[in-house]
C-alpha cells in the first residue's frame, strides 16, 4: 500500500468529531472577578461581586471568559475566594470556555494561582500563563503542563507572548501538546520593545512582530489569539446582525468611532487566520464575533463551491468555473477552511458539519493537514 493510501485509510477511520477538530478560543472577554467602582471609589465586596457574576458571567455571548488574576487584578485574594465560591455553580455551556490568567511562573502569586487551579480543575478549560518564558524559558510550559495533566487532561495552556525573549523562543513554547493557541500580548510587548503604539493603528505598528508570531504558530500547527483593544464603545450591536452588509450599515448609522476601529482590527486579524481575539468591553463582543466568524451567506457559497468541485471530480486535481471565476484545488482548500473555521467558532449547522466531514473523508490526510492543522486527529 502506498504512503498516500495509508494516510487516507487513517483519515477514513477517524471518528467524525475528531475530523472537525477542536473549538477555538474565539472572542475572549476579560471578566474582572472583583471590580473597582469609580463612582464609589472602592472595590466590590464578595456579595456584590457574586451578584454581578451571576448576572453577567453566566450568560456571556463571548466564546471565552477570562478571569484575570495578574495585571488587571488588584484584589487577588478576594478574587480567588470569589472564583472558589462561584465557578463550581456556574452552568457550563459547550460554546463558552473558562480561562484563568495566572501570574508569572514561580512567583509567590503563581503558586497561589496554581493551588486555585488544583481546587477548580474540573471547572477550568484554559490556563493562560502571563509573561510566558521570560524568566525560565520553555521549561515554564513543561512544568505547568506536568501539573495540569495530573489534574485534568483536557486543560490547555495559552502562553502569553509579551516580550521579545518570548518571541525568540516561540517555537519552544509551542512544542507542547497542552499548547493549542498562543496569545500576542501587544501592550506589554510594545512596552518591552519601546514602541509607542496607538489604539487605532497598533495592527500596523506591530505588524512585523505579529507576522513573526503567526509564522511560527503556523509551522507548529498552533493558533494565535489577537491583541486586546483598549478603546471602549458605548453602543452594542444587535446580535441578529451577522451578514457583512448589515454589520457595516449598523456601524455607519449607529456605531461609534471606537466600534468601527475595533471591528476593522478584528477583520484584519481574522483575514490573517487568527483563532481568537481579546476584548475588555461587552459591546465589542458581537462586532468581533461577526468579524471572525464566516457569515451564513459565505458558508453557503463555500458549500456550493465544494459541491461543484466534487461533482466535477476536481477536488484533488482540475479546475471548475464558478460564478465567472476559475477555481482549482487551492481555492477548494480555502472553501473548506471557511467551513472548518465556522465549526471552530460554533457557527456551522449540523448539515454543514456533516458536509464538511464528507469532504474531509475524500481527502488524503496530508492534504487535510496542509489546509487545517488545528487539532484534527487523523
Amino acid at each position: 500500500m502506498s504512503a498516500m493510501n495509508e494516510l487516507k485509510d487513517i483519515n477514513l477511520a477517524a471518528p467524525s468529531s475528531a475530523l472537525l477538530g477542536d473549538y477555538w478560543p474565539g472572542i475572549q472577554i476579560y471578566y474582572p472577578p472583583v471590580k473597582y467602582a469609580p463612582a464609589l471609589g472602592l472595590y466590590e465586596d464578595l456579595e456584590q461581586a457574586s451578584l454581578r457574576f451571576k448576572k453577567h458571567a453566566w450568560g456571556t455571548p463571548a466564546h471565552t471568559l477570562i478571569f484575570d488574576l495578574e495585571d488587571g487584578c488588584r484584589q487577588k485574594e478576594m478574587s480567588r475566594e470569589l472564583l472558589r465560591m462561584e465557578l463550581p455553580h456556574m452552568p457550563r455551556r459547550k460554546e463558552v470556555q473558562v480561562a484563568l490568567r495566572i501570574n508569572p511562573f514561580r512567583t509567590e502569586e503563581y503558586e497561589k494561582d496554581l493551588q486555585l487551579v488544583r481546587d477548580l480543575s474540573d471547572h477550568i478549560d484554559v490556563v493562560m500563563l502571563a509573561k510566558a518564558g521570560e524568566a525560565y524559558g520553555s521549561p515554564e510550559i513543561r512544568d505547568l503542563s506536568a501539573v495540569l495533566v495530573g489534574l485534568n487532561h483536557s486543560i490547555t495552556i495559552q502562553p502569553i507572548i509579551e516580550h521579545p525573549k518570548s518571541l525568540k523562543i516561540a517555537p519552544d513554547l509551542m512544542q507542547y501538546a497542552t499548547v493549542k493557541h498562543v496569545v500576542f500580548g501587544i501592550h506589554d510587548f510594545s512596552k518591552a520593545m519601546g514602541i509607542q503604539i496607538t489604539p487605532r493603528n497598533w495592527t500596523v505598528e506591530l505588524a512585523y512582530f505579529m507576522n513573526q508570531v503567526l509564522f511560527e504558530a503556523r509551522i507548529a500547527g498552533k493558533g494565535v489569539i489577537g491583541g486586546v483593544e483598549t478603546l471602549i464603545g458605548s453602543s452594542a450591536m444587535p446580535e441578529n446582525f451577522v451578514e457583512p452588509d448589515d454589520v457595516r450599515r449598523w456601524l455607519d448609522l449607529h456605531g461609534g468611532e471606537e466600534s468601527r476601529v475595533v471591528y476593522k482590527h478584528a477583520c484584519e486579524e481574522s483575514a490573517m487566520g487568527m483563532t481568537g481575539k481579546q476584548v475588555i468591553h461587552p459591546s465589542h463582543i458581537h462586532p468581533c464575533k461577526v468579524a471572525y466568524t464566516p457569515s451564513p451567506t459565505d458558508t453557503k457559497t463555500k458549500i456550493a463551491i465544494l459541491k461543484a468541485a466534487i461533482e466535477a471530480d476536481a477536488l484533488l486535481g482540475g479546475a471548475i468555473k464558478f460564478d465567472g471565476e476559475m477555481l482549482d484545488p487551492p481555492m477548494f482548500g480555502k472553501a473548506l477552511q471557511t467551513l472548518l473555521r465556522a465549526h471552530a467558532l460554533h457557527a456551522l449547522s449540523d448539515e454543514g458539519s456533516a458536509f464538511a466531514i464528507e469532504v474531509l473523508r475524500k481527502l488524503p490526510a496530508q492534504v487535510v493537514r496542509e489546509n487545517w492543522p488545528y487539532g484534527i486527529i487523523l
